[in-house]
C-alpha cells in the first residue's frame, strides 16, 4: 500500500520556479533557516518527503519546534530566533 501512496507523492511533487538569498531577517526566513539546517528547502518538500500534515511549532513564536532529518534524527529548536545576522544571507527564500 504504502508504494502506492509514495507513487501519488512523486506526481506531486511541487518545484520552486525561483530561489533567491533572504537579504533581511523575517519569521519566514527563521523558519527556513530551520528547514534548512535539517537538509530541506522548506515546509513543501519536508511534506512531502516526511509524508507529514502538519510541523512541530512553537507555539508562541510560531517557530519551527523540532524537525526529522534524512537520517530519521532530530533538529530541536529554541523558541528564540537562532538565524544569526550573518547566516541570513545564505538562506535561500524558494518561490513556487
Amino acid at each position: 500500500k504504502k508504494s502506492d501512496i509514495s507513487g501519488v507523492m512523486a506526481k506531486a511533487d511541487i518545484k520552486p520556479k525561483s530561489i533567491h538569498d533572504a537579504k533581511k531577517w523575517s519569521a519566514d526566513v527563521e523558519n527556513l533557516y530551520r528547514f534548512q539546517q535539517a537538509g530541506y528547502r522548506d515546509e513543501v518538500e519536508y511534506k512531502q518527503v516526511k509524508q507529514v500534515d502538519t510541523v512541530e511549532r512553537w507555539p508562541e513564536t510560531g517557530f519551527v519546534k523540532k524537525l526529522q532529518r534524512r537520517d530519521n534524527t532530530f533538529n530541536y529548536y529554541d523558541k528564540q530566533r537562532e538565524c544569526k545576522d550573518k547566516e541570513v544571507l545564505k538562506v535561500k527564500v524558494y518561490v513556487y
